[in-house]
């Protein structure tokens, strides 16, 4: 049987994922406890019940987001050995599902807000440095290893990675009618071929990550 805590964690997740889509659909800095409601099926009252704060919900659909990009990957990597194909599955796991994908339409709209919001610009910076110390792990693992020659220093390169994922994800759900996922994917193994001396084969797609 469900328990109460149970449920009250399950509408909890129902309630950070509708203050995902609001967000998405009315900006970061412009949505209102109306919309996220709207969202979820509820009335606002219902909302606040669980979140007496609208800025500690939006705070917590943010952190669920970026989970999927440092969390998510570090336990996805966990059980792969080979360092070239873990790096691969780290870059191929850094882009979006599709264009429609609200995780990266989200991080999307809170770079957008982070310039005028200190709270969002620690959030971005933090997911960035820990971004780049997971790469890092994995190209001097790699090196050590025997696997890669690296090009340049292993701060260097994983900081590239990950701004080349984020301007790739931005250009995907921007719709650029050239760029898709396997072509981001590609320029981005294309950086890293060079960087690391290692051909980096790409093995075949898993099914999409992302809820939408």
């Amino acid at each position: 049987m469900t328990t109460p805590r149970k449920r009250r964690a399950d509408r909890q997740q129902d309630l950070i994922e509708a203050a995902q889509r609001a967000m998405v659909l009315h900006g970061t800095d412009g949505v209102h406890l109306k919309q996220v409601a709207a969202e979820a099926g509820l009335t606002s009252g219902a909302v606040l019940y669980h979140y007496a704060d609208l800025q500690d919900l939006l705070l917590d659909a943010h952190h669920a987001g970026m989970e999927r990009f440092y969390e998510h990957r570090v336990r996805e990597i966990e059980a792969v050995e080979d360092p070239a194909e873990r790096l691969v599955v780290t870059v191929r796991s850094g882009l979006p599902a599709g264009s429609d994908d609200v995780d990266v339409r989200l991080l999307c709209e809170l770079g957008g807000a982070a310039g005028r919001n200190r709270v969002y610009a620690a959030l971005l910076t933090t997911l960035y440095d820990r971004q780049v110390s997971m790469y890092q792990g994995i190209l001097e693992s790699g090196a050590t290893q025997g696997a890669f020659t690296l090009a340049d220093s292993s701060t260097t390169i994983g900081r590239n990675l990950v701004a080349l994922e984020d301007a790739y994800g931005y250009r995907i759900v921007a719709r650029h009618p050239t760029i898709g996922v396997a072509e981001a994917e590609e320029l981005i193994l294309s950086y890293a071929r060079g960087m690391t001396g290692h051909p980096l084969p790409v093995t075949p797609r898993r099914k999409p990550r992302s809820r939408s």
